[in-house]
């Protein structure tokens, strides 16, 4: 593999300085080798060593790095240099697999490791200068896009029922139709097990799918081969269409927005970390209640609880966006996260080939979503008083009449024509 800027930095390069200086065996392996093979963006360095826990923490501390030391139970060890985690793990074979957390032995055989493995596109070694060791054809297999187990699909699996989302994930992300036939054979029959799994893994797992460009696809297989009733049986059948047409909407370089007698004008739409439980929220039916369930399966966090409760349950109407005005007044009010989420799940479900009126108010919202600038109401409670006004109910109630007016106006009212518009109100009431 040609050289990567990531292998020669200098944080790269003084961890690997660390862990060799007495002569220990050090390779990188997993993501960071798959992905820079197919040259894509690196987000974690992990490295394998033939050198004991023990051994490469005192390395790393007679070399001055930070260590994180959380998982050394199972040989990892975290050195964090100039603010980048670099994860360390010794070679190993399972002795006793037990789902989840192997008890393992520390080894000095890269194939032994290797063959503990996942899928053989995770177990690529990579040398600091490049050379590869592929003892499973991970390479020849990343490139067809084939996701592969690593040996036997089922004992895989048995090790850890992980896996078996993992490897949809995975699938989404490298592979190619059609999957492979007997890790597919595998997951079909081993899918009773997923409800062994804790919410958090099953979570984490499935957001993570849920953000890659072709979950619809991988989801609609899931649903096809039985898999998908074990995690969310909720999902609909008639979802997964929209599911597909809302990650096409999300793709979209642009919008067009057309609003006339305006020329036709881009839109970027801004998918952002919202975009998993956005995606998931367009595969449940609707309900408070089972969004609840579905939560705390999952062991979502507050925040989304809290934003699937809102997609699910009360997403904003789209039919109030025939104009830019009462669009903005929805932006006011909501924010444009909740705006365009609601609209690209309004338009997402129109079908395969909605009117272009249908479809105009979705254009106009995404629009003025993308163009907005906060509002703030420019008077307040205070400024009443300060103008010898008693302290009241009466403030609030003209206030809301004001703020009312004010929006009626589009935010064009100045804090004086407020303050005016509201001293007519007081005197009149």
């Amino acid at each position: 593999m040609a050289m990567q800027p990531w292998m020669t930095a200098p944080a790269t390069q003084e961890v690997l300085a660390a862990l060799t200086a007495k002569g220990a065996v050090v390779r990188f392996v997993g993501g960071c080798v798959r992905d820079a093979l197919l040259q894509r963006d690196i987000r974690d360095i992990d490295l394998a060593t033939n050198e004991p826990p023990e051994g490469v923490l005192a390395l790393l501390k007679q070399a001055g790095i930070q260590t994180v030391s959380t998982g050394i139970a199972h040989g990892t060890v975290t050195a964090i240099v100039h603010h980048q985690p670099f994860e360390i793990t010794t070679l190993r074979q399972d002795i006793e697999p037990d789902g989840r957390h192997a008890k393992v032995a520390y080894i000095d055989d890269w194939q032994a490791d290797a063959a503990r493995r996942d899928f053989t596109m995770n177990a690529v070694f990579c040398d600091p200068d490049g050379t590869l060791y592929d003892p499973f054809d991970g390479v020849a297999d990343l490139f067809a896009g084939r996701v592969c187990f690593v040996g036997d699909p089922k004992t895989r699996i048995e090790e850890d029922v992980l896996r078996l989302l993992r490897f949809f994930r995975f699938y989404a992300e490298y592979g190619s139709s059609p999957p492979d036939e007997d890790a597919i054979t595998a997951c079909r029959e081993l899918a009773q097990l997923l409800p062994r799994l804790s919410g958090e893994r099953v979570r984490a797992e499935l957001l993570r799918l849920l953000g890659s460009s072709a979950c619809a696809e991988t989801v609609r297989l899931m649903h096809g081969e039985g898999v998908l009733v074990h995690i969310l049986p909720e999902a609909t059948d008639a979802a997964f269409d929209a599911l597909a047409a809302l990650v096409a909407l999300e793709a979209s370089d642009a919008i067009s927005v057309a609003t006339a007698p305006v020329a036709t004008a881009p839109v970027a739409v801004d998918a952002a970390a919202a975009q998993p439980i956005r995606r998931l929220a367009i595969l449940l039916p609707g309900g408070s209640e089972m969004v609840g369930e579905i939560a705390a399966r999952l062991k979502l966090s507050n925040a989304e609880k809290r934003r699937l409760m809102m997609l699910v349950t009360s997403p904003i109407g789209v039919g109030g966006f025939e104009d830019a005005r009462g669009v903005r007044r929805a932006l006011y009010g909501f924010g444009p996260g909740r705006v365009t989420d609601s609209v690209l799940l309004y338009w997402a479900r129109l079908g395969s080939a909605p009117s272009e009126a249908a479809i105009a108010p979705c254009r106009i919202a995404l629009l003025e979503a993308a163009a907005w600038q906060e509002k703030k109401f420019p008077i307040g409670g205070k400024d009443l008083l300060a103008l010898g006004f008693a302290a009241g109910p009466e403030i609030g109630d003209v206030l809301e009449r004001v703020e009312g007016w004010w929006l009626e106006g589009d935010f064009t009212a100045s804090r004086a024509e407020c303050l005016e518009k509201a001293v007519a109100f007081l005197e009149g009431a």
